[in-house]
């Protein structure tokens, strides 16, 4: 699935997507990578609360709104759960005073570090600042407790009203209750300190932004929106369905070894002790069911079909019994005989033979499934499957799936299986979409599996092909081959995408300090640009859809181009979300056929919203439009898609600021786009509530103020032209 670095070269992470799931959900309840925060800098306690919020209670009319789970007893702090992200609002309609400052009690586990942010809200429209609880707000107690105070200067600079407060983690924290008192407002500031003078607010670093519509313009296709399949919660989740997407994969380690003709029979491999399993809290784990669902949602599909050659036999069988190979180093809690195949001093146990688990699966296998979905589609009247996958990351199954392929993939076998499941499938559905390696990630790009396991120095395998990397190498042969035979086995190159730095994560997952917040938005520049130097155990350019297109041309021209999965880690913080964006933006600026996020962002997180930005900023199917207008920031630390119908006279733009804490400024220059009729403007900053429209006057246009980007965030301009431009496509 991943690599990983270990001694200048890269590792094959060997647990992979359930394993990766089960992870991510642990990881849920404990506690972020964070440095203990640093003792406070106030000497003086704040003034006692002239308008107390929640002292031991709720008190006068503030009341409780939500979200994060919580307990609010009469006589107790409030006890908080703020993982994922959470926070606790509390509300005063109506409320118009203009204190001096916030005080608030806080209690929270020392490893959470500076976590806490606070700012007020109201019904308005005003942007309030997101203020982070430092040293110098505090006043740190011997029993734990520490005393916040804000001035309002800080958290309201510029005077707007507001009818209440926000207290939310400003990155990822374990579940540990966090308990929260003494909240009020005070009239005057404590008496002396660091904590009195508020927060210099960074200058707006100036911006030019243009666009350029007489340039050709690259269409952009609808399968970049696409997400995965996840089967550890969909029978629960919908906000699937509001993101927008175009595409969903069913893909992933299982799917090497789905039995389709059992219906929902699968292997879970090495990422939970090589079992047999059947999913029965998950009935849409059906390939019936997930097309079904695909075609009721209007969402498009794109299906893996096994080619390692074995699938399961059964929803009960394991490959390590411990009655049969001893004892091992781990059992699954629930099946105690089901061992993870690596014996109690740590080594690989060799496995039986692939019949204790499985069926032989070739290429005949794969075509009877094809044509039943298409007799299935015949019967609907309609097209169910609109890509096919080649199976799923290759160069890893000595590793995932080693109880049935416990030899590594070459360059030959990796060939012969491409040709004749491509074949069979072409065969069942001759107007299929195919797509293939579907290789993890950079090393395997280059290299197949057996280079890997013995080494990428001496490289036999490569070497005894010409030394072409595996990736090109196979484009080629696989073009010749359909000129001998007529037969089209590969329409698309897919390959997934992982960032490999330190600590950027995937999922949930991932650190939210700056240091990895800044790579991992800059880890971005991987998909496109020659001039990043990738900053971990790679050490050199990836710019992989630049390489991809320039290995099609070069060996299998008219072969289209996916990223069949990627994912940035930390979904729930505003780095994660802003890549994402990032990565969106590009993959329309790029011409990708297809793209699949890793599996799909919890709901309301900044990476949820990031795939609103360009396929729902409104809440009412305002999206990105279909051809991409060539677009240019002055700063690297923002960024600006443009888009426009095929008319010109609708234009969407999404605007990014990727400095955490400075705003950028600047005039959208339309150049040759046309003159603005009308122009409504949205803007996210991190809230669960997701894009708030902004008021006319503060949308920014050709003749409208200039564009204003906070820090962290991302804005939607949604505008309408009064003149076509002349363009060329």
């Amino acid at each position: 699935m991943k690599a990983a670095a270990s001694g200048g070269r890269a590792v094959p992470l060997l647990a992979a997507r359930a394993l990766v799931l089960l992870a991510l959900a642990l990881a849920c309840g404990r506690s972020a990578v964070a440095a203990e925060r640093a003792p406070g800098q106030r000497t003086q306690a704040a003034p006692a609360p002239s308008e107390p919020l929640y002292v031991s209670g709720l008190k006068g009319e503030w009341q409780d709104y939500g979200w994060a789970p919580r307990e609010l007893k009469a006589g107790a702090p409030a006890r908080l759960d703020l993982s994922n992200k959470g926070g606790w609002i509390i509300a005063r309609p109506g409320y118009g005073a203009r204190p001096a400052g916030l005080v608030l009690r806080y209690r929270a586990p020392r490893g959470f570090g500076d976590f806490l942010e606070v700012r007020l809200d109201g019904s308005g429209s005003a942007d309030f600042p997101h203020v982070r609880v430092l040293p110098r707000h505090r006043l740190d107690g011997k029993d734990g407790w520490s005393e916040a105070w804000l001035s309002l200067q800080e958290l309201n600079p510029a005077g707007a009203p507001f009818d209440r407060i926000v207290l939310r983690a400003a990155e990822q924290v374990g579940n540990e209750r966090v308990e929260v008192d003494g909240v009020g407002f005070t009239a005057t500031a404590p008496a002396g300190g660091p904590e009195v003078a508020a927060a210099p607010q960074a200058a707006p670093r100036e911006v030019q932004l243009s666009l350029d519509c007489r340039a050709p313009a690259q269409r952009i296709k609808p399968g970049i929106y696409g997400i995965a399949y996840d089967q550890m919660r969909d029978a629960q989740s919908i906000h699937q369905w509001q993101l927008g997407a175009t595409m969903r994969r069913w893909g992933g380690n299982a799917t090497s070894r789905y039995n389709w003709e059992l219906g929902n029979a699968w292997n879970t491999a090495s990422d939970w002790y090589f079992r047999n399993v059947n999913y029965t809290d998950v009935p849409n784990f059906s390939y019936t069911r997930f097309l079904d669902a695909d075609l009721e949602k209007g969402v498009q599909t794109a299906l893996t079909v096994p080619t390692i050659g074995w699938v399961a036999k059964d929803t009960s069988s394991h490959a390590f019994s411990v009655a049969t190979f001893g004892a091992q180093a781990s059992v699954d809690p629930s099946v105690p005989d089901a061992g993870n195949g690596v014996d109690t001093k740590g080594q690989r146990i060799a496995p039986g033979p692939p019949e204790l688990t499985s069926v032989p699966a070739g290429p005949d296998f794969i075509g009877r499934w094809v044509k039943a979905i298409r007799k299935r589609d015949a019967e609907k009247g309609t097209r169910s499957v609109h890509m096919y996958i080649l199976d799923n990351e290759p160069a890893l199954w000595s590793e995932t799936h080693r109880d049935v392929h416990p030899e590594p993939v070459t360059y030959d076998e990796l060939l012969q299986r491409t040709l004749a499941y491509g074949t069979a499938v072409r065969r069942a559905d001759p107007d299929a979409v195919i797509a293939g390696p579907a290789e993890w990630g950079w090393s395997n790009y280059l290299y197949s599996a057996k280079d890997a396991k013995v080494s990428y120095t001496l490289a036999p395998d490569r070497r005894a092909h010409g030394n072409v990397p595996l990736v090109p190498w196979l484009l080629r042969k696989v073009r010749e081959s359909e000129r001998q035979t007529g037969v089209r086995v590969l329409d698309v190159l897919d390959l997934h995408f992982y960032p490999q730095g330190k600590g950027i994560g995937v999922g949930t997952g991932g650190q939210t300090d700056p240091g990895t917040n800044e790579r991992r938005i800059r880890s971005t520049r991987g998909l496109w640009d020659p001039t990043y130097v990738d900053e971990s155990w790679i050490g050199e350019p990836v710019r992989l859809i630049p390489r991809m297109r320039e290995w099609v041309d070069q060996n299998a021209p008219g072969v289209g181009l996916s990223i069949g999965e990627y994912n940035f880690g930390a979904e729930g913080h505003m780095s994660g979300g802003l890549a994402l964006a990032e990565a969106l933006g590009r993959f329309g600026q790029y011409g990708l056929d297809a793209a699949f996020y890793w599996t799909y962002p919890p709901e309301n997180s900044p990476a949820f919203w990031a795939f609103r930005a360009y396929r729902n900023f409104d809440g009412k199917g305002g999206r990105f439009q279909d051809l991409s207008v060539p677009a240019r920031s002055s700063l690297a630390s923002t960024s600006l898609f443009a888009s426009r119908d095929e008319s010109g006279e609708h234009l969407v733009a999404v605007l990014l600021n990727l400095d955490p804490e400075r705003p950028a400024r600047g005039r959208l220059d339309l150049g040759a786009c046309g003159s603005v009729s009308a122009q409504r403007a949205f803007r996210y900053i991190g809230e669960a509530a997701g894009f708030r429209e902004l008021p006319a006057s503060e949308v920014p246009g050709a003749s409208g103020p200039d564009v204003t980007l906070p820090p962290y965030s991302m804005t939607v301009l949604d505008l309408t032209l009064s003149a076509r431009p002349k363009t060329s496509r």
